[in-house]
C-alpha cells in the first residue's frame, strides 16, 4: 500500500509533474474515490503562497479542472482535483498531427467556455498552453476538454508575488504586452488561445514573435493552407498584437467562433472529421492501477484470500476405512492357563476306581468288627 497523507489520501502512483510539484493518483479515504493529488514541498515562501492561491480557487465548471480540497502533513502540502486520464492536447497532436477544423472548433468552444468562467471570477490564467489543456478519455466520441494548472494564475488587482520585470508563464505563449511587463489581463489569455488554435490546426508550434512581426508589418496575413477562411478570421482576431484590437472577453470570442462554425457547414461525423479520414481516439493515458489497488480502492488482503477461496472448487470426498478405536491405556497381558496333563484312558480308570471303592468299604467293615 502507498504512503497515507494526512490520514486521508493514500498516494498510489505518480502520473505527472506540475510547475511546483509532483502529481499523484491518490485514494481519498473519506470520499471513497480516486483523485489527482498535487504534492508540494514547502521549500520557500513564494512557492507556498502560489500554492495557497491555487488551492483557494473554487470554480465549478465542466471545462475547468480546479482544486477540490487540500491537506498539510509535516513539510508537505497537497491539493486534490478530479483524475483526468486522456492526456493533454500536446499528446493528441503528437499522436495525430493536425486536427480536422470541426474537431478543433469543438475544443476551442470548450476552452473558451471554461475560460469565460475563470474570467468571471476576475482570474487571469497566464499559462494557457496545450500541455495544460487536458482531455477526458472519451474514446472516439465527442472530446471533453478541461483547463488545468492555475499555479501562476492571479486575480486582477492582487499584488504580484514576483518582480514586475519577471514574466510568468511558458515561453512561446506570451502575449506581446506580457513581455513588456504590463499587468496581467484577460486579452493576454485570449492571445494564448489563438496560439493554441493555430497549433491544433497546423500540427506545429507557432512562432509567436514572427506572427507579431508579420501582423505589425503587413496586417492580418493570409490564412494558412490548413485553416478555413471563416475560422482564420476568428484566430487572427485572437492573435492581434494590440490587445485593444483583440476580443475583449472569452464570451465574445466564443460567439464569433459559433458564427464561423455556421459558415463551415455541418460536420460529416460526430467528431467533425470527414468520414473517409482517420477517427481520433482519446484513450486512457494513465494505464492500469498498480498491484494492491482496484477500481473500488485498495484491496484488503483478507478480501483477496476470501475471493480466492470462493473461486476454488470444493475438494472431492476421499475414500477411507474407519479404524477401530484405540484404548486409552495399553491392555493387560492375558493370563494363560497351562494345559491339563493327560490322564489314563476311560477303560482303565473306571475299574481302578471300583477296586479302590471296594477296598475302602472292606476297611470300614473291619474297623467296626474289631
Amino acid at each position: 500500500m502507498g504512503e497515507v497523507f494526512a490520514g486521508r489520501y493514500e498516494l498510489v502512483d505518480p502520473i505527472g509533474r506540475g510547475g511546483a510539484g509532483e502529481v499523484w493518483r491518490a485514494w481519498d479515504r473519506r470520499r471513497r474515490r480516486y483523485v489527482a493529488a498535487k504534492v508540494l514541498q514547502q521549500s520557500d515562501a513564494h512557492t507556498l503562497l502560489r500554492f495557497v492561491r491555487e488551492q483557494a480557487l473554487r470554480i465549478d465548471h465542466p471545462h475547468v479542472l480546479a482544486p477540490m480540497s487540500w491537506a498539510a502533513d509535516d513539510d508537505k502540502v497537497l491539493f486534490t482535483m478530479d483524475v483526468v486520464s486522456g492526456g493533454s492536447l500536446a499528446h493528441l497532436i503528437g499522436d495525430y498531427g493536425p486536427l480536422p477544423p470541426h474537431f478543433v472548433c469543438i475544443l476551442l468552444d470548450q476552452l473558451l467556455s471554461g475560460l469565460a468562467a475563470v474570467h468571471a471570477e476576475d482570474v487571469v490564467h497566464r499559462d494557457i498552453k496545450p500541455a495544460n489543456l487536458l482531455l477526458e478519455a472519451t474514446g472516439t466520441g465527442r472530446p471533453h476538454l478541461r483547463l488545468s494548472d492555475f499555479g501562476v494564475a492571479m486575480r486582477k488587482g492582487e499584488p504580484r508575488l514576483t518582480d514586475t520585470n519577471l514574466v510568468m508563464g511558458t515561453p512561446g505563449y506570451f502575449a506581446p504586452e506580457q513581455l513588456l511587463g504590463e499587468e496581467p489581463d484577460f486579452p493576454a489569455d485570449l492571445f494564448a488561445v489563438g496560439l493554441v488554435a493555430l497549433y491544433l490546426l497546423t500540427g506545429r508550434k507557432p512562432d509567436a514573435e514572427a506572427l507579431v512581426e508579420r501582423f505589425g508589418k503587413h496586417g492580418v496575413p493570409n490564412a494558412p493552407d490548413e485553416v478555413p477562411a471563416p475560422l482564420w478570421d476568428v484566430v487572427a482576431h485572437l492573435l492581434q498584437p494590440d490587445p485593444a484590437m483583440r476580443f475583449r472577453t472569452a464570451v465574445g470570442a466564443r460567439k464569433a467562433l459559433a458564427a464561423a462554425v455556421e459558415l463551415l457547414g455541418e460536420p460529416a461525423g460526430e467528431q467533425g472529421a470527414p468520414d473517409a479520414g482517420e477517427r481520433i481516439e482519446v484513450f486512457d493515458q494513465l494505464g492500469p492501477l498498480p498491484p494492491g489497488f482496484g477500481p473500488d480502492g485498495p484491496e484488503r488482503p483478507e478480501a483477496g484470500a476470501q475471493a480466492k477461496a470462493q473461486a476454488e472448487p470444493p475438494a472431492e470426498p476421499a475414500d477411507f476405512v474407519l479404524a477401530p478405536p484405540r484404548p486409552a491405556y495399553p491392555p493387560t497381558r492375558p493370563y494363560e492357563v497351562p494345559p491339563a496333563r493327560p490322564g489314563p484312558p476311560a477303560k482303565v480308570a473306571v475299574p481302578v476306581l471300583l477296586v479302590a471303592l471296594l477296598c475302602l468299604a472292606v476297611g470300614v467293615w473291619a474297623l467296626r468288627a474289631s
